[in-house]
């Protein structure tokens, strides 16, 4: 299974290629100054966040161009991953009827309390009429959303799958949980067969991929051989794995809990395609499980 576009939205970092580089932009720069038309006013950040990130991975697959997709919107799906994306809304509206009652609610708002708002919203802003999947599952969360992606492409659902993690910065999550990073990043995920037929660019490949009650057997279950990049989960073990590189993510943007997964394999393709091959581990972890996968160097 191949990664032919990635794509971020993350304050503080100017694209994929510099996630991994301690020097990043003005954090004061808001990702979602891109986006532009009607509607944007009843969307949640995280939405807006996954809207341009998902833009620039279908963008850089060859998928999206103006005015619209260039394949079926049948053929392509959605995954989602964010612990907290519409935490805002659901926490507004249930203030608002604790204080006064359902009327005080606003029709326009209600809708994003779904916890599958921002992989509907992408899903029909871009077209994309496949498979549409949600997941907020903890901190393994955005590495599940990767492997689903697989599965569904396997099991001939779609013939590609943007794979979305998502977190925002807000005070309603600022209260609840601390600090977290303010982002989104985006992959396109396809078979390589399909990537063959129309002529497209791989920028990694995936590999194994293992959920386990631990990180060390999480890890073990993937490893044959020794990798060129580790980056570290979110809550880091005792065990490491020797690699001839080290990154910390989440000391670089801050705690990303459902978004992780993705943004380490995000960072990890961007890191192959810098370089004529090698291989990448991208490790989450959450409170009960931990997961794993590997990326490989690959080209068409």
């Amino acid at each position: 299974m191949l990664i032919t576009g990635v794509g971020t939205a993350i304050r503080g970092v100017a694209g994929p290629a510099d996630l991994l580089r301690p020097a990043v932009r003005e954090a004061s720069l808001d990702p979602t100054a891109s986006l532009a038309g009607r509607g944007l006013r009843y969307k949640d950040r995280a939405t807006k966040l996954a809207l341009c990130a998902g833009r620039d991975a279908l963008a850089e697959a060859g998928l999206l161009l103006d005015p619209g997709l260039t394949i079926p919107g049948e053929s392509v799906g959605v995954v989602v991953s964010s612990n907290y994306g519409n935490l805002d809304t659901v926490c507004d509206t249930v203030s608002a009827i604790a204080a006064h009652d359902y009327t005080a609610t606003s029709p326009m708002a209600l809708p994003g309390t779904a916890s599958n708002v921002t992989a509907s919203w992408v899903a029909i802003t871009y077209g994309l009429r496949g498979v549409n999947l949600t997941l907020c599952n903890g901190g393994t969360s955005g590495l599940d959303a990767v492997s689903w992606a697989r599965v569904m492409i396997q099991a001939r659902r779609v013939r590609h799958m943007l794979v979305i993690g998502v977190e925002p910065a807000n005070p309603v999550v600022a209260e609840l949980v601390g600090p977290t990073f303010d982002g989104a990043a985006a992959l396109v995920l396809e078979s390589e067969e399909t990537a063959h037929e129309r002529g497209a660019t791989a920028l990694a490949r995936l590999g194994r991929h293992a959920r386990r009650e631990t990180h060390a057997r999480a890890v073990g279950d993937v490893l044959d051989d020794p990798v060129d990049l580790w980056c570290r989960p979110e809550t880091t073990p005792g065990d490491r794995v020797e690699s001839a590189e080290e990154r910390d993510l989440t000391a670089l943007l801050g705690p990303a809990s459902g978004a992780l997964g993705v943004v380490q394999c995000v960072a990890g393709a961007s890191w192959l395609e810098a370089r004529t091959g090698g291989t990448v581990l991208a490790t989450t972890q959450g409170a009960d499980a931990a997961a794993a996968a590997v990326l490989t160097g690959a080209g068409l």
